[in-house]
């Protein structure tokens, strides 16, 4: 697999994409190595260089994050990204039969590996912290990846695709809210405001 053109392809044609990912065999080692632990890198290591050695500027003050908290958060951010994957696909699989869907992890580790590719490539926006909510259109995209790849992957009954659909947000949802909880405990949990300003010529 060719990771380049599988991200284009997902990104601009999914529909399509999904159709063929749906028939290719697949590992657990070869979607987490030959692709996600690959774009999974892009938020960290930019939300690294944005926020700890870039920084925000207001009113002449740039507020950094000190160097070693930010690759505390970096890893984290990894990690619980790659962790969140394989969660949600648990979920997606332990969820299939309610909605008229065949259980296969395998697939439903395809479904959230390649939904998460706008997510991880909008997370460049964090490398320069004014345009970091850019990132979250990117991962509104990464919503709807999912929801075509459940309706192609998994197959669900037509009438069943939105509800499992919401069932799958709605987890999706409280796993992100999670990581950004121990995310921001890890960034704001014991910084005092004099580590992480810098004033310009001081």
């Amino acid at each position: 697999m060719n990771i380049v053109a599988r991200v284009k392809a997902i990104l601009l044609q999914p529909t399509s994409e999904w159709k063929v990912i749906r028939n290719e065999q697949a590992s657990v080692a070869g979607l987490y190595t030959g692709y996600a632990v690959i774009l999974a890198a892009i938020p960290a290591v930019a939300g690294f260089i944005g926020y700890s050695l870039i920084g925000t500027s207001f009113m002449g003050v740039t507020i950094r994050f000190p160097v070693g908290r930010g690759i505390i958060w970096a890893v984290l951010q990894y990690g619980l990204q790659l962790a969140a994957v394989y969660v949600l696909a648990l979920i997606i699989d332990a969820l299939a039969p309610s909605f008229g869907a065949g259980k296969n992890f395998l697939d439903s580790l395809k479904i959230t590996v390649y939904s998460y590719t706008a997510a991880w490539l909008g997370g460049i926006f964090m490398i320069i912290p004014s345009l970091a909510p850019l990132s979250l259109l990117a991962a509104i995209y990464s919503l709807v990846l999912l929801w075509f790849g459940l309706s192609t992957v998994k197959d669900p009954p037509k009438e069943k695709q939105a509800g499992y659909f919401v069932v799958t947000l709605i987890v999706a949802i409280i796993l992100f809210a999670l990581i950004g909880s121990v995310l921001q405990r890890v960034v704001f949990g014991s910084i005092g405001p004099a580590a992480a300003v810098h004033i310009p010529g001081a």
